[in-house]
């Protein structure tokens, strides 16, 4: 675990934050790249994708906030710590999606064609970002008793985001990052096939809904409010981000069958 990427005297790069901005460099890139051989204004789908990750940042904060009010408002000092979180993603892609389709309208820029380009850069620039959340140690696993447990030593990020130290945890953040990039693998596979425009975004939806579903099940950073049901057994528990899994899922099911008879018509 490496919080801090490199420190100069003052100034301090950190470690979450370079992999953050590594992952929209790359999605931005695959983007604009992409944009040029579909026959879409590449320039202006990065100026789409650069407010959409300002609004993103906002959404995500906004219901991590809204879904820990109490707690902020018995601890009004913890707000600043909302700077340094990453918040929850699901509210941040439900920011963004809106966000983005108003953009591709005002613009006349075809929005579901655009769309299966977005998905396969969200993959790809969420995967290094889970690479950061490993190194900052944030979004950690429940203790693992596999071979693959890991180990985490840092006083800093044991107090910033309460990771135990010394304990074999399931590295879920990179479990997390593997299965991105293999989705953003999956995703540009079909691209090159698809049959209707939507259908690598609505397949995007239903793939990180399926991969964060799986991967909540070994987090072990979540507060006990922050399951619905609750028990001994993790695979018998529900935590809310779960929820929004299973309302992601239905959402991405019937977008997808949706836009395929749509094309059929």
């Amino acid at each position: 675990m490496f919080p801090i990427l490199v420190k100069i005297g003052p100034i301090t790069i950190h470690t979450y934050g370079f992999m953050m901005a590594l992952g929209v460099a790359f999605g931005l890139w695959f983007l604009f790249t992409q944009a040029k051989k579909y026959d879409l204004n590449a320039s202006k789908l990065v100026d789409m994708a650069f407010y959409t990750i300002i609004i993103a940042l906002i959404g995500a904060k906004a219901i991590l906030l809204i879904g820990n009010f109490s707690y902020y408002t018995k601890y009004p000092k913890e707000l600043f710590s909302l700077a340094r979180s990453g918040g929850v993603f699901q509210g941040g892609l439900a920011f963004g999606i809106v966000f983005a389709i108003w953009y591709l309208r005002k613009h006349k820029i075809p929005v579901w064609r655009t769309a299966d380009l977005v998905g396969p850069a969200l993959a790809l620039g969420h995967g290094f970002g889970r690479i950061g959340c490993f190194s900052a140690g944030c979004c950690y696993g429940r203790v693992c008793t596999m071979p693959w447990g890991v180990n985490f030593h840092n006083e800093y990020s044991h107090e910033l985001t309460g990771i135990a130290q010394g304990i074999p945890l399931h590295p879920t953040q990179l479990y997390e990052a593997l299965m991105n990039f293999l989705n953003f693998g999956v995703l540009f596979f079909i691209l090159k096939r698809k049959k209707f425009d939507g259908q690598i975004f609505s397949l995007y939806i239903i793939n990180y809904s399926i991969i964060r579903y799986i991967v909540e099940f070994y987090r072990g950073d979540h507060p006990d409010k922050a399951y619905l049901i609750h028990n001994a057994s993790s695979y018998l528990s529900v935590s809310y981000p779960q929820v929004f899994c299973i309302l992601g899922l239905i959402g991405g099911l019937l977008l997808f069958f949706v836009l395929k008879k749509k094309k059929a018509v």
